[in-house]
């Protein structure tokens, strides 16, 4: 393993400067899929001299992904990649004295790589990196405590079925077969629950030993030390008679020592969030708190402060002090301040997210915003002088690290300069509609680099997922890629996205397929109203809830010459059982049998397939657990029924999200295939590679 490779960052200015002088720039192709460079995880040291951080790299002809470590000086002077094994590193974090870097890898024979995640510290003094534990199931999310001779982490319990043989009644070594008896039983990427669940250790560094410190029939996560290093904050539903029947996490901390006591410190409808932060002088604890079990899938997170200590008479716990109250929007990436006085936070807002600050001693104080303009900030690392390495986004440039210093964003990473010098981006545009019962909506409108206004465009409405999420001012492949090939592309913020407040996210609640269907129709009315969408050529597409929301329009208007719908459903009440949202169902719909009107409505697309006119290809992973393939299946087959054009993609191995890189690429490619075949008939397309 190479350990210290020097980049003279001078020649990679000079490279990406001079990457394409005196060339037209050209538009985005799918081969560039591969060439973007994903930066993640920026930590400052403590010191504040350097930022380490994460690339990701993708190999095209290996087919894979890697991460290694780098880091970049605070004034831009010098970058290091730190590793360079195969198998990939995460999680870079400096040891509060800064002598070394620790980080998560699964490196070695074949044995110690089906051990796990394991951590391994660079010595700032120079030399390779050392594998420091040995943890069965291996470790992650890793936390040094502040006198820097420990290190917090989480791990999931020994599975038995691990070594079949050793099994009470198994004694084949063929996989024994799967026993459930949990309420919510699968999870995607996971596969079916067993009661093995994660919890958190503390590693020594002296001994190489590590102790775990909880345990229970519930998972404990995001593990934070006090400042003095006596105890550990975390969250977990422990204390809830059955686990499973919530997604009710509170806040609890426990003393870092083999046998310490645990104490609860939340105890609310409310669920808990986020990385707890201590205060400076560990007094309080800030962390996040959404909503309750009927809301929880359109939670809007908010800050909240709580006493690590609180008097004993207020019970087994206390409830949190909520700041900005009347703040209508998300927060997340809590930070104090090195002395204690303002909290840091990341505030969502409509098609952005920023950085902002509070004052910590005034809970009603005057949010300060530090950072504005059509861009995305997000993960938010605070240094002890009040500065911050953070990653921004915009739609028309690559993801790198910043410095914040103030209000001041300053360029540190230039991994994908070169490339963006050789492309000619779309023209992303703020894109406002108004629904036909007068509502008006947010989104994004790509426009082909070569837009001529008054020209009608073959457009397409491609919806995203969550619904909790939102469509905002940052790069997007699929978005550049489809304006690439001469398509408007309207990314529209429906009723139930985020970043318009709460009332916005809860307006779909329990009524799927209703209000956001009349905010995509409302859009595309707007886009050819405007001129610039041709009515006669207008697609729809999705993943996840946008796969949902595409079938819901397509079943509703017939206006659509062709739609993609991806990881999508529509018989909802089959998905009962089927995927990971049982406690949404119970919750916000009902049971099946108690309210099988509802479940009903909100499976009419099934229902009126008769009715759908628009071909559509339907698209999603074998082993998706989250909303299973069968959603797919139902709704293909009902087409192909029906006589309507439609074609089914299953991945093999993929679960919600794909992740192999040449999946992903014939994704894109299929999408463009079909839209092609329907809105631009005369346009050569190419065949997928595989």
């Amino acid at each position: 393993m190479r350990t210290r490779l020097l980049v003279a960052v001078a020649l990679a200015l000079a490279v990406s400067g001079s990457a394409v002088h005196g060339q037209a720039r050209r538009a985005i192709t799918l081969d560039d899929h591969s060439k973007i460079i994903g930066v993640g995880d920026p930590q400052r040291s403590p010191d504040g001299v350097w930022v380490a951080y994460t690339v990701t790299s993708i190999d095209a002809e290996k087919d894979r992904r890697n991460t290694d470590i780098w880091m970049i000086k605070w004034d831009g002077s010098e970058q290091l990649q730190l590793t360079s094994s195969p198998d990939g590193e995460s999680s870079p974090r400096w040891s509060p004295d800064n002598k070394y870097l620790a980080f998560v890898a699964s490196r070695g024979t074949e044995e110690e790589r089906r051990r796990g995640g394991q951590i391994w510290l660079l010595n700032r003094a120079g030399g390779e990196a050392q594998k420091v534990s040995d943890v069965k199931g291996g470790v992650s999310d890793i936390q040094w405590s502040p006198d820097s001779t420990r290190i917090a982490f989480t791990k999931q319990d020994d599975d038995p079925k691990d070594e079949p043989e050793k099994l009470d009644g198994w004694k084949r070594k063929t996989a024994p077969p799967i026993v459930i008896d949990r309420y919510h039983f699968k999870q995607d990427r996971t596969g079916y629950l067993s009661h093995i669940y994660s919890h958190i250790g503390v590693f020594d560094l002296a001994t190489k030993k590590h102790t775990m410190i909880t345990s229970g029939n519930t998972d404990d996560s995001s593990p934070s030390w006090s400042p003095d290093g006596r105890h550990i904050a975390f969250l977990s539903k422990r204390g809830h008679p059955d686990p499973d029947r919530t997604s009710n996490e509170d806040l609890w901390i426990v003393e870092a020592r083999d046998g310490g006591a645990v104490r609860q410190l939340t105890k609310t409808e409310f669920g808990e969030g986020g990385r707890p932060a201590w205060s400076p002088d560990g007094s309080r604890i800030a962390a996040l708190m959404g909503d309750n079990d009927h809301n929880f899938a359109y939670g809007m997170n908010k800050l909240i402060v709580v006493p690590s200590n609180p008097p004993a008479n207020v019970g087994a716990a206390t409830r949190p002090t909520v700041y900005m109250p009347k703040l209508d929007r998300a927060v997340s990436n809590i930070a104090w301040s090195a002395d204690g006085q303002h909290i840091s936070f990341l505030l969502q807002d409509d098609r952005t997210n920023h950085v902002a600050t509070v004052p910590a001693e005034n809970p009603n104080g005057t949010i300060q915003r530090r950072t504005s303009g059509r861009r995305v900030i997000s993960t938010l690392n605070p240094g002890k002088d009040g500065n911050f390495a953070v990653i921004a986004n915009e739609p028309t440039k690559f993801a790198e690290i910043y410095a914040l210093e103030g209000s001041n964003l300053r360029q540190l990473t230039k991994h994908n300069d070169a490339l963006w010098n050789e492309l000619q981006l779309g023209i992303t545009e703020d894109f406002t509609s108004k629904s036909k019962d007068g509502t008006v909506v947010h989104g994004l409108m790509v426009k082909p680099a070569g837009y001529k206004a008054g020209t009608t465009y073959p457009t397409l409405l491609i919806v995203h997922g969550g619904p909790n999420g939102q469509d905002q001012h940052a790069f997007s492949f699929d978005r550049e890629f489809l304006a690439a090939n001469g398509y408007v592309v309207l990314a529209v913020n429906y009723r139930g996205s985020a970043g318009r407040g709460n009332a916005w996210q809860k307006a779909i609640h329990g009524d799927w397929g209703n209000l956001e269907v009349v905010d995509l129709l409302g859009a595309a009315d707007e886009a050819v109203r405007s001129g610039v969408a041709d009515p006669n050529r207008l697609g729809i597409g999705g993943w996840s809830y946008g796969g949902i929301s595409t079938n819901y329009t397509i079943a509703t208007d017939t206006r659509f010459k062709a739609a993609v719908s991806g990881a999508g459903s529509s018989m909802q009440f089959t998905m009962y059982g089927m995927d990971q949202y049982i406690i949404q169902y119970d919750q916000e719909m009902g049971q099946p049998w108690k309210t099988p009107e509802k479940w009903m409505k909100v499976s009419y697309p099934f229902f009126r397939a008769d009715k759908i006119k628009t071909p559509t290809l339907f698209m999603g992973g074998e082993k998706d657990f989250n909303v299973p393939i069968a959603g797919g299946e139902q709704m293909y087959q009902a087409l192909k029924s029906v006589g309507v054009d439609t074609q089914l993609v299953i991945y093999p191995g993929q679960f919600h999200g794909l992740t192999i890189p040449s999946y992903e690429r014939d994704r894109l490619q299929r999408y463009l295939n079909w839209f092609n075949k329907y809105l631009q008939p005369n346009t050569t397309t190419t065949a997928s590679q595989q």
